[in-house]
């Protein structure tokens, strides 16, 4: 897959409000900066090109590994390859602590934990439920 693949494709972009986040993060309250709607769209327009540059990169090499699917050594080897390797200690730093908070986030309790209910109890429930709605449907307009 060449990067150029997704050459002039206008549906690839990033959501202006969460660049618009980073930029107000980055710059800070105090900086007394500002930073240009034509510039927000220009970063947002650079960063698409800088993604489709690495992920097709990553692409190639993980097809040449015969892989499906495209790891982070895959994005390493992409960003030393095409000259950024500045940055690779960065981006391994931040995927590490994006795998670790994935791994300590609490993990989601379904509605039926919730519920304290038996799983039993639970089924009954939706028994009645069910021919309540029976008895109405049955019954005809009120």
């Amino acid at each position: 897959m060449s990067d150029r693949e997704f050459a002039g494709n206008d549906d690839l972009t990033l959501p202006k409000a969460t660049i618009q986040k980073i930029i107000s993060e980055i710059l800070g309250d105090k900086s007394g900066l500002s930073f240009g709607k034509d510039a927000r769209d220009l970063l947002i327009d650079c960063s698409v090109e800088f993604i489709t540059l690495i992920s097709s990169e990553a692409n190639e090499i993980a097809e040449r590994e015969a892989k499906k699917t495209i790891a982070p050594e895959h994005v390493d080897k992409a960003l030393r390859e095409l000259g950024f390797a500045e940055y690779v200690p960065e981006v391994l730093a931040v995927a590490g602590e994006h795998k670790e908070h994935l791994r300590t986030r609490e993990k989601k309790t379904s509605k039926m934990e919730q519920s304290g209910l038996s799983e039993e109890e639970l089924l009954r429930q939706q028994q009645e439920l069910f021919r309540s709605a029976t008895d109405k449907y049955n019954s005809g307009p009120a």
